[in-house]
Order: C-alpha cells, then structure tokens, then sequence
C-alpha cells in the first residue's frame, strides 16, 4: 500500500489578511486577520492582528479573503474520465447503461489518472478535502499524496457481477489493520468502508461491514434514498433505507448518508439520534432528477450536513462553490423562504458542517489546533467592486452568491502550499489533463476496439 517518507517539517509561516473567516458557528468575520502555520503544519494563533502573539518568524501580507479549505463531503472523483458521458439519463439507466460498463473496463492505472486530474480541479476551487468512494484505493490515495490535498477514502464494496464484495470488505480491513485509520504527511489520508448503497449488497454483507468499521472505529459511507426507484424493494420491506440500516446495526457507528434525498419525518429523528452524517449533493440530485432533499428539516434536527459534489460524470464538475450556492437555491426553493439558508449558512456546510458530518473536528475551521488547510480569495474582481469595507453579511453574500471559486490565488495543506497564483505546485495540470483525457478517448471507442 502506498506510504510515502514523511517530508522535513512544515516552514512556520504567519499569514496576514484584510478578512479572515474562522468558519466557526457563528461564521465570525476578523478585520485584519492573522493566521500562524506552525512547524506542525497545523495551526497556531488564528484571529485579529490585535490579539496576535509575538512571532519572530516569515510574515506574508495577502491581499484577500483568508478562510479553512472546502470540505466535500461524497464524490466519485476518479470519474473525471467519464465526465459526460450519458447524462441525460435517470440514476439507474445512467448507471446500468453507461456507467458501470464503462468502468467495468477502468485499469488501476486509468483510476489513479482520473483522481489526479479532480483532486488538481478540486484544490484549485479550493477543495481540500474530498471524501471518495471508488475502487482501487490505491490508486486514489498515490493520486492524492502526489497533488497534496486530503483524502477521506471509503473503498467501494458491490454486489455485482465481477465483483467480489467479501474480497473487497476484506482488503480494506486489512489496509486498515496494516497502515491505521491514518496516514502519510500530514495524516493526509483516511481509510473506512464504503458499502455501495441498500440495494446493491445483501443485508448480510451490510451487517459484516458495518461490524468491521465499528471495531476499527472507521467511517461508513453509504448512498441512502437517492431517487425513488433505486431501493424500491428495501422500503416495501422494511419501511424505509433508514429502518433497515437501523436493524443491521450500521448506525451503531460513524456514518455518512450520501445524498439521503427521499427521507420522512422518522427516519430524519433517526439520523439526528444516531448522529449519522448527511452528504447533501445538490448538484448532482437536479441533473439526474433525483429530487430534493430535505435540507432545512436535517438543520432543522441537527442533522449534520455538508455538501457533495458527488462524481464529475453526475454533476458534471468538482467546484463546491456551485453546489454550495445551489444548496442554498434549492432549499429557498423549496420551502418558498428566501432565509432558509443564508450565505454564511451555506459556507458553513462546506466548510465546518462538512467536517463534522465525517466525524471531524480538525480541518473546515480557522481554529488553532486544527490542520493548516487554507485558502486565500484575490478580492481583485467585480464581486468585490465594493470593497471589503462592507458590513459582514454583505462580504459573505459577494463571496458565496458572486465570487464563488473565481479567484482562489493559494491554497495550503497542512502548511504546505499546494496552489500557488491559481496553479498545482506539485502537478503539471496539463500533463493530468492529457492523461485523463487519453483514458476518456479509449472509453468512449466501441468495445470490440479495445
């Protein structure tokens, strides 16, 4: 499994900016803001200049915005190289049609070429954690050590034909068991269990999963409701997706509800009870017409929600600033209340609300402590014609509504700066934007080609 040496330590460096956002609670503005990256790289003092301790190390002034890196919380990142493909089709035609006989035919190789090219798109949006679930693990995690950004990854376990779901279950315990729950620079990279979905694995194989996760104290990531048709059969016997995981035992332990868009008021008190995480993917939900989902009542019950950009062949990009604004659309929209969720309410999902609906405390806020994941926002564009001498809910509605990912100038993992004047400093983005497309080229040839 891929391990790297662990790089000399992080240059203490202290940032200092116009606007920092702490991504807190209370989604707290500083004015001339100071953020400290320790040797660490995790963070030191984080707040106003005022309040700033001495420091005797590198200080670099920014022009901008500084706040934590976006969270996404469910993506399928690997398919870059299916982006487009079928996608005028419903969840289960596009996936029995088109997108399981194209990935049946993925190599290893194929899968580490797509995951390099969405985690370059994704830190240059400023996403610096994704939680994947997707096959050859392996593959994704190299990708991810060599761009630099923070994985959560859930592998893929299917029952399906040529797929083996107790080989898989099996393998990712024992990488579990070999490396731990973390690893690599940084603790860059998480491990846990992805079970596909309730209707592609038998109760007995979301049994033993959810078993192997709770005594690894690994995370399960799992698509719950996400369109009408899909689990059919599982709610006409048990009641509802929600009811029957509840009976297997899998909400006994850290879980992630992908989408969870066709939920009722029980299996909502469900979740808030069981403290299971919801992954809200807005973007993806509309195109497939999958439906909705209940965001306002998941705040509602303290639900914890962030937001997914699911695969890039469903959505069809990886910027988490769209589906944060769609988010926010959508849940206006459909409550016909233009407050159902507020600027600072949608950058919260991405950021701290992301995060904890993995279970995670130390990444999505400026908080000493946390990882060194950071972001600047160039502020040299039409969104901030006004200048940022504006009261705070008028700065986040330009930052969320107008700016989205337009001007992320650097981004830091764990210290280190891994998108510097908007472009990888560890990856030749060309060179990733030909290998993937290479692969999308051999796809998209008649099978009888290959």
């Amino acid at each position: 499994m891929p391990r790297p040496d662990l790089p000399a330590p992080v240059t203490p460096l202290r940032l200092r900016a116009p606007i920092g956002l702490a991504c807190d609670a209370s989604c707290t503005v500083w004015r001339d803001a100071v953020v400290d990256i320790e040797a660490s790289g995790r963070l030191g003092h984080c707040g106003p200049a005022a309040t700033a301790p001495e420091w005797s190390g590198p200080v670099r002034d920014l022009t901008g915005i500084l706040l934590p890196g976006l969270v996404n919380t469910h993506a399928h990142t690997p398919m870059t190289v299916l982006r487009g493909m079928g996608g005028d089709r419903p969840l289960l035609r596009w996936l029995r049609e088109v997108i399981w006989p194209a990935e049946a035919r993925l190599r290893p190789a194929d899968v580490r070429a797509g995951m390099l090219l969405g985690s370059v798109e994704m830190l240059r949006a400023g996403v610096t954690t994704s939680a994947e679930m997707y096959f050859h693990g392996e593959e994704l995690v190299t990708a991810v050590l060599d761009s630099g950004a923070r994985l959560v990854q859930t592998g893929a376990i299917i029952d399906a034909p040529g797929w083996d779901w107790r080989a898989m279950l099996t393998g990712i315990a024992d990488w579990i068991d070999a490396d731990g729950l973390r690893f690599g620079s940084g603790e860059r990279v998480e491990l846990g269990f992805g079970p596909h979905s309730a209707y592609t694995l038998p109760p007995a194989a979301l049994a033993e999963v959810a078993a192997a996760a709770r005594e690894r104290g690994a995370l399960v990531q799992i698509h719950v409701a996400e369109s009408p048709a899909e689990d059919a059969a599982q709610r006409a016997e048990h009641g509802s997706v929600p009811a029957l995981l509840e009976s297997l035992g899998v909400l006994d332990g850290r879980v992630l509800a992908a989408h969870a868009v066709h939920l009722s008021d029980d299996d909502i008190a469900l979740f808030a009870a069981r403290r299971v995480g919801v992954a809200h993917c807005p973007g993806s939900n509309a195109k497939l017409a999958s439906g909705i989902a209940r965001l306002s009542d998941l705040r509602a019950a303290g639900v914890g929600v962030g937001i997914g950009t699911d695969g890039p062949a469903s959505n069809d990009d990886l910027d988490l600033w769209q589906d944060m604004r769609l988010a926010a659309m959508l849940a206006r929209l459909s409550t016909r209340d233009s407050a159902a969720l507020s600027a600072a309410d949608a950058l919260l999902l991405a950021t701290q609300g992301g995060a904890a609906a993995l279970g995670r405390s130390d990444i999505g806020t400026l908080t000493e402590g946390a990882w060194a994941d950071l972001i600047h926002v160039d502020v040299d564009e039409p969104a901030f014609a006004g200048g940022l001498a504006v009261p705070d809910e008028h700065l986040l509605a330009n930052l969320v509504w107008a700016n989205g990912s337009r001007r992320i100038s650097d981004v830091w993992v764990a210290g280190e700066p891994v998108i510097a004047a908007g472009e990888p400093t560890r990856v030749d983005r060309h060179a990733a934007q030909v290998a993937a497309g290479s692969v999308t080229q051999r796809l998209i040839q008649p099978v009888n080609a290959t």
